[in-house]
């Protein structure tokens, strides 16, 4: 193929087109004019739509994107002599800027450790019982994606340990849940029992990586932690002012369960990519595959074959762990071409 086409396939679930579902939503708001600011059709019916998905009376907010939904709900926890315990490779600790400490005036993030992607109980406890005075940070908020950055899905129980571990201590439960559809797909629950059943005060569920054009949710289970965040979202500049747009994209998500549909494949497309280059062109796969992420160990050489034929795809963990993502779109010829690349280029 032409190297200077570009294929973006597994770069990210971000490269993705919105889906057909989110995109008529759309098209439909666009017909006329409507409130602003959220006074409109879409964006309550939304709100109905997540309590009746989560099956609880829960206080929903738009935002434009990920590193919004994430500072803006732990600034709503948290005041700047606080802190947020998070896995030392999660998003906000390496991917947003700073965002989460600007927002918070000052919080700060203490980082641990843990295997594939997930905080180890053991190692909040230690860091939580050395924060013993007002000399210290005070521990405030835990945080946890789902999925995790390295593509694996806390169980049930898992999150219902660390629910009892925020708990246990007087902190809050946030969860990142950017792919947060994925983790559902995979494990193929309700979503009460990962989130609010088990702890999970404030989630930030993700629609740009599940087939929308920007717009993530901020949903607090526990409504008086929500007071007065309407504030906060105007004064970061993230209330939309039209913000049926926001909205209708995720109306066409949640009608028929179409954001399930678009995890589910995508995790599919995870599974067959992983077997396929696990069998046929002998590539090891570091991760567990649970969502829509696989994590593989390539040398240099292989990527810069495979990028001259230009495939688009970013390294992760040093030296040579890569990251590639499935999305709602992802094709089997993708996978074949990619696999049929590698083999090419091994012999």
């Amino acid at each position: 193929m032409d190297s200077g086409a570009g294929r973006y396939e597994f770069a990210s679930d971000n490269t993705a087109a919105i889906c057909p579902e989110a995109w008529a939503a759309l098209e439909e708001a666009n017909r006329n004019g409507a409130p602003s600011y959220g006074e409109d059709r879409w964006t309550a019916r939304v709100c109905d739509r997540i309590r009746e998905l989560f099956e609880t009376d829960c206080d929903v907010y738009f935002v434009f994107n990920g590193t919004a939904a994430n500072a803006l709900s732990l600034a709503q926890l948290c005041q700047s002599f606080h802190s947020v315990i998070c896995h030392e490779y999660s998003h906000i600790q390496t991917d947003e800027c700073g965002a989460p400490e600007f927002f918070t005036k000052g919080t700060k993030l203490l980082l641990i450790g843990g295997s594939v992607g997930k905080i180890e109980i053991g190692q909040a406890e230690a860091i939580v019982a050395r924060q013993t005075d007002l000399h210290s940070h005070k521990p405030r908020a835990i945080s946890i994606a789902q999925a995790t950055e390295f593509g694996t899905i806390y169980a049930r129980d898992e999150i219902a340990a660390i629910g009892a571990f925020a708990d246990a201590h007087n902190m809050f439960l946030h969860m990142d849940g950017a792919r947060f559809a994925n983790a559902v797909a995979s494990l193929g629950c309700a979503p009460k029992t990962i989130t609010w059943e088990v702890g999970v005060d404030v989630l930030c569920f993700g629609g740009t990586k599940n087939g929308t054009a920007a717009g993530e949710l901020v949903i607090f289970f526990e409504k008086k932690l929500s007071h007065e965040f309407d504030y906060r979202v105007k004064q970061a500049g993230q209330l939309g002012s039209k913000m049926r747009f926001l909205a209708a994209p995720w109306l066409g998500l949640l009608t028929d369960d179409a954001w399930l549909r678009n995890a589910q494949h995508a995790n599919r497309a995870a599974r067959h990519l992983a077997g396929r280059l696990r069998n046929e062109a002998k590539i090891e796969i570091v991760f567990p595959v649970d969502a829509n992420a696989v994590f593989v160990r390539m040398n240099e050489q292989l990527v810069g074959h495979l990028q001259s034929r230009g495939w688009q795809f970013y390294k992760f963990v040093e030296p040579d762990i890569y990251r590639l993502m499935c999305c709602w779109s992802t094709t089997d010829k993708a996978i074949s071409d990619f696999i049929a690349d590698i083999i090419t280029i091994n012999h």
